[in-house]
C-alpha cells in the first residue's frame, strides 16, 4: 500500500495515469481507512481507469461488476449450478436403496432422504459472481462496481448491506464473511443521483474534464511521438468545443482517440480539411458536429483577421496549408 499522497501520485504515474493532488489524497485515504470510493463525473474522464491503475499499483487482482438496468442480487452475488445438482440427483436415484436401507416407515425413509439436502445445497454447487468472488477471494483484491448509477435503487440498497460489513448471506449455506477486506471503487456517470446512504459509506471523488495543462500532459504521456504543435492545436480546439452546448461533450478518451487518429494520418498540425474529415472521432452526434464546424469556421475567420492585421507577409511560392490554429 501507499505511505503518502506523493507516493500515490508516483505509483499511479508509473502506471501511466496522471493524478492530481485531490485524486491522490482520496486514493490514499481509501487505502488507510478501508473506505469505498464513489467516483463520479462525465463519461470518459478516467474513472474506471483509475480503479484499474490503483489495482496494478498496489498489486491486487481486479474483480469488476458491470452494472446495468435490471441487475439483481443473483447476477451480482451467486447462482446455483443446476446442471451439477441434476447430475447428483441422478446419482442419488441410483443409490436410493442404499440411503433408505434399514428404514421401517415412510417417515423414517423421508427423513433419511431429506438428510441429503446438504449435499445439494452446499458451496460446491454455487457459481460465484463478482460480489461473492470479492468476498471469498483468498487474497486482498480490488472490487470495481462500474456505472452503479445504471442499476436500480433496489440493487443499490443491497450494495449498502454488502459494503457495511463485507458479508453476504446464502440461506442454504449461511453467512459468508470476507476473508480479506477488498479495496472498493464505485463509478457513476451521473445518470441518476446516488442515495445519501451510499454516499455516507463512501469517500467521494468527482473527476471533471481536465484543464488545458493537464490534457497536454496526458496526450504527451499516452501518445508517444506526438509533436508539441499538434498537441497544442488538439487541446486548444477540444477545450473550445467543450464550451459549446453539445449533446455529448468530448472527454479525454475522445481526445486520445483523435490524437492517435491524426498520428495515423501523419498530421503535424491541424488543418481545416483534416479536422472536418475526422470530427466524428471526437463527436458522436451530427448536431454536435455541425455546432463544432461553426466554431471551427469562426476560429478560422478570427485567425485570418489577426493575420491580416499584422505585418504584411511575402506570398509563398506554393499554396500554404490552412492551419486551424496558426
Amino acid at each position: 500500500m501507499f505511505d503518502s499522497v506523493d507516493e500515490v501520485q508516483k505509483g499511479l504515474l508509473d502506471q501511466s495515469y496522471i493524478a492530481g493532488k485531490k485524486i491522490a489524497t482520496v486514493v490514499y485515504l481509501a487505502t488507510k481507512l478501508n473506505k469505498p470510493v464513489l467516483v463520479e463525473g462525465p463519461a470518459g474522464v478516467g474513472k474506471t481507469e483509475l480503479a484499474k491503475v490503483v489495482a496494478r499499483a498496489v498489486n491486487r487482482p481486479l474483480i469488476r461488476l458491470q452494472c446495468y438496468e435490471g441487475l439483481d442480487e443473483s447476477k451480482a452475488l451467486y447462482e446455483w449450478e443446476y446442471s451439477k445438482q441434476l447430475l447428483y440427483t441422478q446419482m442419488l436415484r441410483d443409490k436410493i436403496n442404499d440411503v433408505i436401507a434399514g428404514t421401517k416407515t415412510m417417515k423414517e425413509a423421508s427423513e433419511r432422504i431429506a438428510g441429503q439436502d446438504d449435499v445439494f445445497f452446499s458451496e460446491r454447487f454455487i457459481v460465484a459472481r463478482p460480489l461473492l468472488k470479492a468476498i471469498t477471494a483468498p487474497e486482498p483484491i480490488l472490487l470495481l462496481i462500474d456505472e452503479v448509477d445504471k442499476s436500480d435503487p433496489e440493487f443499490e440498497a443491497f450494495l449498502l448491506e454488502v459494503l457495511s460489513d463485507y458479508t453476504v448471506s446464502v440461506p442454504e449455506v449461511g453467512t459468508i464473511q470476507a476473508k480479506h477486506l477488498p479495496l472498493v471503487f464505485l463509478t457513476s456517470n451521473d445518470a441518476r443521483e446516488m442515495t445519501d446512504a451510499l454516499k455516507r459509506r463512501c469517500l467521494h471523488l468527482h473527476i471533471d474534464f481536465p484543464s488545458s495543462e493537464e490534457e497536454v500532459r496526458i496526450l504527451e504521456l499516452k501518445v508517444p511521438g506526438i509533436g508539441q504543435r499538434l498537441v497544442r492545436d488538439i487541446v486548444e480546439l477540444v477545450q473550445r468545443i467543450r464550451k459549446l452546448d453539445l449533446k455529448k461533450t468530448p472527454s479525454i478518451s475522445e481526445t486520445l482517440d483523435w490524437a492517435r487518429a491524426l498520428m495515423v494520418l501523419n498530421a503535424d498540425e491541424l488543418e481545416a480539411e483534416l479536422v472536418n474529415d475526422t470530427m466524428n472521432v471526437i463527436l458522436k452526434h451530427q448536431g454536435d458536429i455541425a455546432k463544432a464546424q461553426s466554431e471551427l469556421t469562426a476560429l478560422l475567420q478570427r485567425k485570418a483577421a489577426e493575420k491580416a492585421a499584422g505585418a504584411p507577409q511575402p506570398a509563398p511560392a506554393q499554396p500554404a496549408k490552412k492551419s486551424v490554429l496558426h
